[in-house]
């Protein structure tokens, strides 16, 4: 069989928050051969806040994301906690927790509405039968469901901001609590802004049933009883969705690595009070951990079995794996892009024993499925039992399993306001010291951390390792490729001048992306079309 001429596909800029993202894919008889993900901003938070004072980190890390300020702000809070071995009252941890919680409520529909739905109305699948209803649903502004799943998911964060002061970029916790006090009135308050996302978008239109009927599902023939037992689940959002993607063959692309990776997050108010590195993992709600599908083997995860390799990225650090606590920072100017040498400014994140991971919502939530950890910690065995019955992962699962935290978060949410004491301590000041800290959570995206070292009273080194690094790494120094370039790797590609199935994955791991794309020969270099995909 005669095999046809390798093409390329430049796909720039692939937009997200977090930076500018470039895909790179070569296409070869329809499916893509080889993938290169390639970050292309370079931001420099860890050179700007060396030298400074330890607590500027809480005011400049919120600034990394627009989206996900809360989690950098828990990290950077729990970093120097963890350094100045503080003592963090319980009313402290709820309302960290509660700003975090919140924050991804707003997040999630945002995210599947606003950039990931959205690909189902490309006319590549005019043909299913689904077709039609996904326009009527999921256009861009138009939506029936746009709109509202944009619009009331902005109610979540007026609770953060209630607490918090402002919402994004507040900067309320602090070593040692919050710069908050709430009064039974803020509260009260929060109560109806939960209860009005609940009964205005999360049950009518994404469940079709109550938060009660969908916590009883606990396996993957649950949810497909759940389907068929009236006809509201199946035509709710996520039923729709369901049932489309599986229609379009969403379950059947954008695999990955195989092994995923979770910090855990939401320490419990009890069990977290006098914070240290090595005490995190047994006071997390959400339990961190890594899932090696390859073996079916849950194991819990440690920052000492974090390493970072630049070899493939524009800085000047050598090619060995280190960990961030022995990083230097030393970005390289004036780049140019060696698909052979260095194409990123992200580093290529892996564990130390088992190489390359996954992070995020499907990472999270096939953890949440292992008998590690401990006995009181949350646990959730749907997607890991859809994961095995389903033939591992894909982009539908990826999506599913970030929107199927939406019930666990709201309850939480709920939580959390039912056990403030008000009358109790919010903040107890700390003393400030010389140390090393580590502070990490789960944002919307995956898993996130920050490492602080602290030397005569200023920052002598901070380091910061965000879900994205670890999904969109270049290749690493044994020329192995990051997450999201592996998954891009066999998809079909029905239509060079259109490929949504590069979206499709890319969006999957939320990259946040409008893309501009450039198809070019790859021998000849000719340009074929250029053209923007939404």
């Amino acid at each position: 069989m005669v095999q046809t001429k390798v093409q390329t596909l430049d796909i720039s800029p692939v937009g997200r928050v977090e930076g500018d993202l470039d895909v790179r894919v070569d296409i070869q008889d329809g499916y893509v051969t080889n993938a290169w993900t390639q970050a292309q901003m370079f931001r420099g938070f860890e050179v700007i806040l060396k030298g400074k004072d330890p607590k500027a980190g809480l005011i400049v890390t919120p600034r990394i994301c627009g989206i996900c300020g809360a989690s950098h702000l828990t990290c950077a809070s729990w970093a120097l906690d963890t350094a100045w071995q503080t003592e963090v009252p319980r009313n402290a941890i709820l309302a960290r927790n509660l700003g975090q919680l919140v924050e991804t409520l707003q997040s999630h529909p945002r995210y599947f509405y606003g950039l990931y739905a959205i690909d189902l109305t490309n006319k590549k699948y005019q043909n299913s039968p689904f077709y039609e209803e996904a326009c009527k649903r999921f256009a861009a502004f138009t939506g029936t469901s746009y709109e509202p799943g944009i619009t009331v998911a902005a109610k979540p964060v007026e609770i953060y901001a209630l607490f918090g002061g402002q919402w994004p970029h507040s900067s309320f916790m602090v070593p040692g609590g919050v710069m908050c006090a709430p009064t039974l009135t803020d509260v009260t308050r929060a109560w109806a802004m939960l209860e009005y996302f609940r009964t205005n978008w999360l049950e009518p239109i994404w469940l079709g049933c109550s938060i009660d009927r969908f916590e009883q599902i606990q396996t993957y023939d649950d949810f497909m009883e759940w389907l068929d037992e009236n006809p509201a689940h199946a035509s709710s959002d996520l039923g729709f969705y369901w049932r489309m993607g599986l229609n379009i063959g969403l379950d059947k692309i954008g695999a990955g690595v195989g092994k995923y990776m979770s910090w855990g997050y939401l320490p419990h108010e009890d069990k977290y009070q006098r914070p240290t590195i090595e005490g995190r993992n047994a006071a997390m709600i959400m339990k961190s951990g890594v899932y090696d599908s390859t073996t079916d083997i849950h194991q819990l995860m440690e920052h000492t079995l974090t390493r970072e390799n630049t070899a493939h990225a524009w800085y000047n650090e050598g090619d060995g794996d280190v960990h961030p606590f022995d990083r230097t920072t030393v970005p390289v100017p004036n780049n140019d892009i060696d698909f052979d040498g260095a194409y990123s400014w992200s580093t290529a994140v892996s564990h130390q024993d088992l190489g390359r991971m996954e992070v995020g919502a499907l990472a999270r939530e096939l953890i949440s499925g292992g008998d590690h950890g401990e006995s009181w910690q949350q646990k959730d065995g749907l997607v890991l039992d859809m994961f095995k019955k389903m033939g591992g992962p894909s982009v539908h699962l990826r999506v599913f399993a970030r929107m199927h935290e939406l019930t666990k978060l709201y309850r939480e949410t709920e939580r959390c306001l039912r056990e403030f004491k008000l009358r109790d301590p919010w903040y107890i000041k700390p003393e400030e010291k010389d140390g090393r800290g580590w502070g990490a959570t789960n944002a919307s995206r995956g898993s996130l951390c920050h490492w602080v070292e602290i030397e005569g009273g200023k920052i002598k080194n901070y380091q910061v390792i965000a879900p994205t690094t670890w999904n969109v790494g270049p290749r690493d120094g044994q020329g192995v490729r990051g997450p999201i370039e592996e998954a891009l790797v066999g998809i079909p590609i029905a239509d060079v001048n259109d490929p949504v199935e590069v979206g499709h994955v890319a969006r999957s791991f939320d990259s946040c992306l409008v893309c501009t794309v450039h198809a070019h020969d790859a021998k000849t270099g000719e340009e074929l079309a250029r053209f923007r995909t939404s």
